[in-house]
């Protein structure tokens, strides 16, 4: 069969209260492939796990779920805790009961007094199926009060009284369904602390549901300190009428969540409709924001590409960011696999991100991972997610992490998994003896590395061919688009993609990437330190090969740039699939 590789390239794999127990990867498994991590308990339902360790090393772990599915009654939000790290939990404690109004989207908060506090939806008006405007209404999750309960205990049992946040009656409401008698909104941001403050960002809505979204902030000055709840003061942000939001980017903007710049100021990210994310700075502690604008990854720079998902950002406890996104411009709720994950470091007030790297997949691509949460303990890292009927926590190779933080500062040539290297002054040879090529299974991968001068986009250069006669191999070509394409060829299986148009010129020297990795099984193209998005022409820059396309192995002999017009200046390939960050390492370290 012949694939054109991309969001139609699917493969379809088969994946369903009390104590958990987990069960690690095997031996040899690929630790991003989200099968492989521990999961986390939940009744049916499952969302935001969020996660935070408590002074006894243990980790304390809120979530909404429920017997049904999102949205339906018996939602509610629990807690459990591992001692483990996430190996075993303990059985779900209710923070509110599945009998009860709906409770949803649970977000904690540690004090150093020890206790926790957390805040959630509560359908606290106790609506029940009606008609509204017409319509009638039958999910009430984002409807109500904004409360809160917390634990003296380390989270195994939770306050009896339930407080209320002072979620002020802005134009927002007024404009809603119920002018403002009901509030519709949620949160998904973990609250953060910085100089004794706090603060998390939520999301109203003007219209039921999930329409005209803009961003507020809760922002408390004593209650890390203040062990009376009823002494805690909190400010509701941003001053005035109106929250965080463009009209110019449509009714879609919401999911807000933020970190604290080292100076105290505030940058908030949130998703949109757009097919990316918008972002925004305050300078006065959340009480005015700049314009919203499409996220990018440097002021002034590429837009960063996002779908209609969450959009997460952390600040770690090196100072430094990390931004889990999914890396192409969709427009609605699909396409959440694979995450990807940027590494952001502060410049002049504003934080500027690393090209990403593939964080976790799973092996269908029609699975969705969302709702994210960084853990931080004893210098390692952790990831949960959940996929709406399942919760895991996945620990991150920290090497992944400080090749994000470092790219351009880092430029080493790896020689890990290096099977060929061939490089000038002169020209390289029309042929050279390619030891075998690993399978395209899960933990495997091929890269190609090379420096290219084309004084001609024209189409039909071969760069590099290992096909034999069969047609199996690989080669990479020009097209008529003016890009570099790679062809994959199996008994029987195909597979192609392409760099972006644009990216490369005639006359200039260039670095190329092209990783091929077996895991999410997806070939992504890194043109002179960019990993290529798409850009406007298309919505993502990466592309899937299928599962039966196992072994590219052809002629054992590679014929080298035959009909290039340039020069073909140094090539690598590794029997592995290097990190990005890797890639752009070559690209910065340039011709040695």
């Amino acid at each position: 069969m012949t694939v054109r590789v991309g969001w139609a390239a699917v493969v379809w794999l088969t994946m369903g209260v009390g104590a958990v127990r987990a069960v690690g990867p095997a031996a040899g498994g690929d630790m991003r492939n989200i099968r492989h991590g521990l999961p986390i308990p939940a009744k049916n339902y499952c969302d935001q796990p969020y996660i935070v360790i408590m002074p006894d090393g243990n980790w304390l772990c809120t979530l909404t779920t429920g017997k049904g599915e999102e949205g339906q009654p018996g939602q509610h939000v629990v807690s459990t805790i591992s001692t483990d790290q996430g190996r075993t939990w303990s059985p779900l404690v209710d923070i509110e009961p599945p009998d009860g109004p709906e409770a949803s989207w649970v977000v904690p908060l540690l004090t150093p007094s020890r206790r926790v506090y957390v805040f959630y939806d509560y359908n606290g008006d106790r609506l029940a199926p009606h008609e509204v405007g017409g319509r009638m209404l039958y999910r009430f999750d984002m409807l109500g009060w904004y409360c809160y309960r917390y634990s003296d205990d380390f989270g195994r049992s939770w306050s009896a009284e339930r407080y209320r946040l002072p979620v002020r009656v802005t134009a927002c409401d007024r404009h809603n369904d119920w002018q403002g008698k009901v509030q519709i909104f949620w949160g998904i941001d973990k609250p953060k602390i910085h100089d004794g403050v706090v603060m998390f960002g939520f999301s109203k809505l003007g219209r039921y549901m999930l329409d005209d979204g803009e961003g507020w902030f809760f922002r408390s000055d004593n209650i890390l300190t203040e062990p009376d709840v009823s002494k805690i003061r909190w400010e509701m942000l941003p001053e005035g009428e109106h929250g965080v939001r463009d009209a110019a980017f449509g009714s879609v903007q919401e999911e807000h969540n933020l970190v604290f710049l080292h100076n105290g100021d505030v940058y908030c990210i949130y998703r949109t409709t757009m097919g990316f994310p918008c972002h925004a700075y305050s300078r006065d502690g959340g009480r005015s924001w700049t314009r919203p604008e499409a996220a990018t990854y440097t002021p002034g720079g590429r837009t960063i590409k996002n779908p209609r998902a969450n959009a997460k950002v952390w600040k770690t406890q090196n100072g430094r960011f990390l931004l889990w996104y999914h890396n192409h411009g969709g427009t609605d709720f699909r396409f959440r696999n694979p995450a990807w994950l940027a590494g952001g470091i502060e410049k002049d007030g504003h934080i500027h991100w690393s090209q990403p790297e593939i964080l976790l997949y799973d092996p269908n691509p029609d699975t969705r991972m969302s709702y994210p949460d960084l853990i931080e303990q004893d210098g390692r890292y952790w990831i949960s997610e959940t996929q709406k009927e399942i919760a895991r926590v996945h620990e991150l190779d920290p090497e992944l992490l400080e090749g994000l933080w470092n790219q351009g500062r880092e430029r080493a040539i790896t020689t890990q998994g290096q099977v060929l290297a061939l490089q000038g002054p002169d020209r390289l040879p029309a042929q050279a003896n390619l030891p075998r090529l690993p399978d395209l299974v899960e933990g495997q991968g091929i890269t190609l590395d090379l420096w290219l001068t084309l004084e001609s986009l024209a189409e039909g250069q071969t760069v590099l061919d290992t096909r034999d006669a069969t047609g199996r191999g690989l080669a990479l070509t020009t097209t008529a688009q003016g890009t570099l394409r790679l062809d994959l060829a199996d008994s029987g299986t195909k597979a192609h993609w392409d760099c972006d148009p644009g990216l490369l010129r005639a006359g200039e020297r260039h670095h190329i990437g092209v990783v091929i990795d077996a895991g999410p099984r997806i070939i992504t193209f890194i043109v002179d330190g960019q990993v290529c998005d798409g850009g406007t022409v298309r919505q993502y820059g990466w592309g899937r090969f299928p599962s039966e396309l196992v072994s590219v192995n052809g002629s054992s002999t590679m014929t080298i740039a035959p009909s290039v017009r340039g020069r073909l200046e140094s090539l690598r390939v590794y029997n592995r699939a290097l990190r990005n960050s890797e890639v752009i390492a070559h690209y910065h370290a340039g011709m040695r």
